[in-house]
């Protein structure tokens, strides 16, 4: 019996690899007995930050371990592909509908058994093979045995979280629907080609420079709210607070999340100083989520705030910004290319616990972590992914990057290994990195499948 805590993305995808391997799987998930301060539901792999899964195509790397995980037979990708809203190249679900598959998946599974209610120690021989997936919001009691398991490299940064707006209180007349460059390209089936839609997947709201200055100054002014520890508050920079950001100089949003580059407006003809974007969070519609708004400001603050954006004047909010710890070890002193720790073969780290960033990359570690659980079951080696896969690679990071400075990872060409002989174009660069990734995927898998296949 392979014992797996946390029902989240990674716990989940690990438990189903474990139980398609033919093991029985126990997850131990604690809410609803024990809640958390950002989770709505008791659903399994509930999304409480984004619900976009990002970009889709293998010409850039989460796209290709995407595909990679497809070819995985990866539970994950499989209820994110039948659950997907429009968001241009990128994939993004309705949360609630994943959230929803996710759980009816995994409670139909004839070798998967879901036990509810809180692991406050990390389970010694009595439980063996052991997966701890217990994601950023690993309970108090949980922490502190991790803790005084692997001592000072049990680390923590903190995540924000965007807010929701009830797409009928969007005042239309004063947003054009887009998507950056024309990028409105998506499909309900990965295996299609995509074709471009007539309108954008995006609601974006234009602002002028006059707007924009009255919007920075209340930005910079609100009050935050209280969280524990903000003195020696660590944030991961791909998920920074907006006024994190506004802080750091009045331009700096203009070149992040408000960025106005390949956003024109069609009623003017030109770029507006500034655009907020609106992208849908459900498969109704009716919901929409602020595209890199995370914030850590006080309720009141956020709503005055946020209706001065133009079209947001008389917003409603499903939900608002909130800032939640995001636990984790240092993987390169903890942790094996195959999620195994170091000290310990039978126990295993996935999903942001054991060190990477992002719904995605949380998934891949569970799927590797739970086939290798099976693995181990069955009295055979744990294998990790070739390193020249996405995968591979960020397995490969977790486990041998600098522990000194070490910080969570989205996936990245950056740390997958370089062409032996690449060329000067950056797309066909990418694209013959994805080829090689696959064809050595396909050999690991044993699946035979035509090198460049899905590219």
């Amino acid at each position: 019996m392979i014992h797996i805590i946390g029902g989240g993305l990674a716990g989940c995808e690990a438990a189903w690899q474990a139980a398609e391997a033919g093991a029985d799987v126990t997850i131990h998930e604690m809410r609803p007995v024990t809640p958390t301060a950002v989770h709505l539901t008791d659903g399994l792999a509930e999304l409480v930050c984004s619900n976009s899964f990002r970009a889709d195509k293998v010409d850039n790397a989460v796209g290709l371990i995407k595909e990679e995980m497809r070819r995985l037979g990866s539970l994950v990708m499989r209820a994110a592909d039948a659950t997907r809203v429009p968001a241009g190249a990128a994939l993004a679900v309705d949360r609630h509908a994943f959230s929803k598959a996710m759980t009816e998946a995994v409670q139909a599974h004839p070798r998967i058994t879901v036990d509810r209610g809180e692991v406050a120690k990390v389970p010694g021989g009595e439980w063996s093979p052991v997966i701890i997936a217990t994601g950023p919001l690993t309970s108090d009691a949980l922490s502190r045995d991790i803790q005084a398991m692997v001592g000072e490299e049990h680390l923590a940064f903190y995540d924000a979280i965007s807010p929701i707006v009830l797409a009928e209180s969007i005042d239309m007349s004063k947003v054009f629907r887009a998507s950056r460059w024309g990028r409105n390209v998506w499909s309900a089936n990965p295996g299609e080609a995509l074709e471009a839609s007539d309108e954008g997947d995006y609601l974006n709201c234009p602002m002028t420079k006059a707007e924009y200055d009255a919007f920075y100054a209340a930005l910079v002014s609100a009050e935050s709210a209280t969280v524990h520890d903000f003195d020696n508050t660590k944030f991961f920079e791909g998920c920074l607070p907006i006024e994190v950001m506004a802080h750091r100089g009045e331009a700096t949003l203009r070149f992040g999340p408000m960025k106005p580059v390949g956003l024109k407006d069609p009623r003017t003809g030109r770029l507006p100083y500034a655009v907020v974007q609106l992208r849908q969070d459900t498969l109704a519609g009716d919901h929409y989520s602020l595209v890199g708004f995370q914030t850590q400001i006080k309720w009141g603050d956020q709503a005055r705030l946020l209706k001065m954006v133009p079209g947001l004047e008389n917003a409603e909010f499903v939900r608002f910004g909130m800032v939640h710890r995001n636990t984790y070890i240092c993987g390169p002193k903890v942790l094996l290319p195959t999620w195994q720790t170091r000290h310990r073969a039978d126990l295993f780290f996935a999903g942001q616990v054991s060190g990477v960033e992002g719904y995605v990359e949380s998934a891949a570690s569970g799927l590797v972590a739970g086939r290798n659980a099976a693995a181990l079951a069955r009295g055979e080696a744990p294998q990790a992914p070739p390193r020249t896969t996405a995968i591979g690679s960020l397995a490969y990071y977790v486990s041998h990057a600098d522990p000194k400075t070490y910080q969570p990872t989205n996936i990245t060409h950056g740390i997958m290994p370089p062409l032996d002989d690449p060329p000067r174009d950056k797309m066909k660069k990418k694209l013959m990195i994805a080829e090689r990734a696959l064809a050595d995927l396909d050999v690991w898998r044993g699946a035979g499948a035509v090198v460049g296949a899905g590219l």
